[in-house]
């Protein structure tokens, strides 16, 4: 009779902000179950954001247009894209086990995950996890033996949009990146020199000035 590998089900049961992470960090807590004792577990997770799996209020929406343009569109390009991938190895377990598994954030507003999450002032984030790896477990005569985990292994979870906002407050209070190119930066380092401002605030509020 052939052997049979671990039978293993995946689900996402929470979402916390990491408070004293060196970047922005969301802790996902995962928990793995099996039909026989595994050694450890090896995971590759690849979370995409599925966005037509919520609704949007008007300001959503116009702050969505450059990501996914004017509504009136949207039923052709709401479409999913990956947020981040991200690994964990779990210890040796019997039935079942939660494990922590790290997912750093960016709040560079040109990647397409940061726009998003950044546009939505409450609510859910409806994500899809798709999961890959090896387990390792013990075989016939206690020989340690390993398979894999296929694609086909998948969790859904709805993260609050507060737990994204709280790890970008952790890392940066009261703060938003802005990328600007090279050229540009120079220009600003030298006008904020010549006026002898005091914070990169102070000379963006002073050119917004000149402008409104």
């Amino acid at each position: 009779m052939a052997e049979t590998s671990p039978v293993l089900g995946f689900e996402v049961v929470g979402a916390e902000a990491v408070p004293y992470s060196a970047s922005p960090t969301v802790a996902f807590a995962l928990r793995i179950e099996t039909d026989r004792p595994v050694r450890s577990v090896s995971l590759n997770a690849q979370i995409r954001i599925a966005p037509a799996r919520r609704t949007y209020d008007a300001d959503s929406k116009e702050r969505l247009v450059e990501l996914f343009g004017t509504p009136e569109r949207w039923g052709e390009t709401l479409r999913g894209f990956v947020w981040a991938n991200a690994t964990l190895l779990a210890p040796p377990f019997s039935a079942s086990t939660v494990a922590q598994m790290p997912v750093a954030c960016t709040y560079d507003l040109e990647v397409a995950s940061a726009k998003y999450f950044n546009a939505l002032a409450d609510g859910e984030v409806p994500l899809e996890f798709l999961f890959s790896g090896t387990v390792f477990y013990a075989g016939d005569g206690g020989l340690l033996r390993t398979a894999h985990i296929s694609w086909e292994s998948e969790a859904a979870f709805r993260m609050p949009v507060q737990v994204w906002k709280e790890a970008m407050e952790a890392s940066f209070p009261g703060s938003a990146w802005l990328r600007v190119r090279k050229d540009v930066f120079d220009r600003l380092v030298a006008y904020k020199a010549k006026r002898a401002l005091p914070t990169w605030e102070a000379a963006v509020e002073e050119l917004l000035g000149g402008r409104e």
